[in-house]
């Protein structure tokens, strides 16, 4: 059995939810980053980054401002990499929207992750 959609106008079974002028709310992902785990490695690693965006700083720019904690793997994709520091990078807000684009590569992020971690690794 079919009805007439009062949303979008098209014909759909009975009991199927259209999903035309639904927002999404983040789901599971949300979730996660908003868990108090979550938080406390964000800032260990914008803490572990010195609080400067690690691409910047590649580049030799030092940026504070705006720093924002990178999932490499998305959350999404990948939801038992949220809390991995070989998955997390800080970057700067442009540099965020480049990464999110793909326009910076996972390889390079991720190198720039193995660079912090080294840099942080007690000596001994």
């Amino acid at each position: 059995m079919f009805r007439a959609c009062s949303k979008c106008g098209k014909i759909h079974p009975v009991g199927v939810k259209c999903d035309v002028g639904r927002r999404y709310s983040g789901g599971q992902e949300r979730k996660l980053r908003s868990s108090w785990d979550w938080q406390k490695k964000s800032l260990e690693i914008r803490d572990k980054a010195q609080h400067l965006c690690e691409v910047c700083r590649d580049n030799g720019v030092y940026t504070y401002k705006g720093l924002e904690v990178h999932h490499i793997d998305k959350v999404k994709d990948n939801p038992d990499r949220l809390l991995d520091d070989g998955n997390l990078v800080c970057l700067c807000v442009e540099h965020h929207k480049m990464a999110d684009k793909g326009d910076l590569s996972k390889e390079y992020l991720s190198k720039l992750a193995e660079i912090r971690e080294k840099r942080d690794a007690p000596m001994g």
